[in-house]
């Protein structure tokens, strides 16, 4: 299990299907499936939160607001800036537990001695965009979404990070990946997060554990032939941190030699000292 060091987010409590989180100064209260147990809620800010969001018995949810809350404000992870705010279920633009990989990246590419071409695919509101920019990298932050895709612009604008070299592209990851093999283009770190679960334009089903092997089988030929890392990142209850490594293991390690971990992310609960996991990775990293 891994866990960073915020300052700006804190996960007081947990119980009943529900967290109790801290965002800079703004306090909600948000469902999750993991959390089985039900423990008394002790602390007093259960009770005195901002917002909570409320799942319904049809589907889906709305927040219902105690205290007023800015449209947007701000958080802090070290240098990066993060703007936050309320969205259809239940998330707030980011996800902090995926701290660790931010580091780990940005460990990677400023010891690497060398200029280093990232890939971010499904990049969300460029957290990880933000952590290679500010590590030096020159990244290609790809979303199917155009209002995530501007949202991840306006963070790196508030980073101060705007005028590094950064393409924004609003486009199908796979199909995006399948033109780079055309166009010969190659990067030195691959990083993806799909969704566990989706629909295509289609109406066809995604599943990330029957699409992940061949996502990144796709993402091999885009691979420079002096690669620095490759991370996925999951949230789908049926793949597993071990068959993830297993995987990078037989595509990459076969290849390009080096090392693969892998490991649940997690936060860690004031409350209880205890740990709640919150997904997880697998890592393929060069040992040169």
């Amino acid at each position: 299990m891994k866990t960073a060091q915020w300052r700006d987010y804190e996960l007081i409590d947990t119980s009943d299907g529900e967290r109790l989180e801290r965002w800079g100064d703004i306090i909600l209260i948000r469902p999750d499936p993991e959390i089985i147990w039900k423990t008394e809620k002790k602390h007093p800010l259960w009770r005195n939160a901002h917002a909570r969001y409320q799942r319904s018995n049809t589907g889906g949810g709305a927040w219902q607001t105690y205290k007023p809350i800015p449209d947007v404000w701000k958080i802090h992870y070290k240098e990066l800036t993060f703007r936050l705010k309320p969205m259809g279920f239940k998330h707030t633009g980011l996800f902090p537990e995926q701290a660790v990989n931010w580091d780990f990246a940005m460990e990677k590419i400023r010891n690497a001695g060398r200029p280093v071409r990232v890939l971010n695919l499904f990049g969300y509101t460029g957290a990880m965009t933000l952590a290679c920019m500010a590590a030096g990298a020159t990244v290609c932050h790809v979303d199917a979404s155009r209002g995530i895709v501007q949202w991840a612009r306006e963070n790196a604008e508030a980073s101060h990070l705007a005028d590094r070299p950064v393409r924004w592209l609003v486009d199908d990851c796979l199909k995006f990946v399948q033109r780079e093999q055309r166009r010969g283009n190659t990067y030195d770190a691959i990083i993806m997060d799909p969704p566990a679960y989706g629909r295509g334009p289609g109406g066809e089903v995604w599943r990330l554990e029957e699409q992940v092997y061949s996502l990144v089988e796709q993402c091999l030929p885009v691979l420079s032939d002096d690669p620095l890392f490759f991370i996925i990142s999951s949230y789908a209850a049926g793949l597993s941190p071990a068959v993830m490594e297993y995987l990078l293991g037989c595509l990459l390690q076969k290849k390009y030699s080096g090392k693969v971990s892998s490991f649940e992310t997690g936060l860690p609960v004031t409350q209880t000292g205890l740990v709640l996991p919150c997904g997880s990775s697998a890592v393929w990293e060069s040992q040169s």
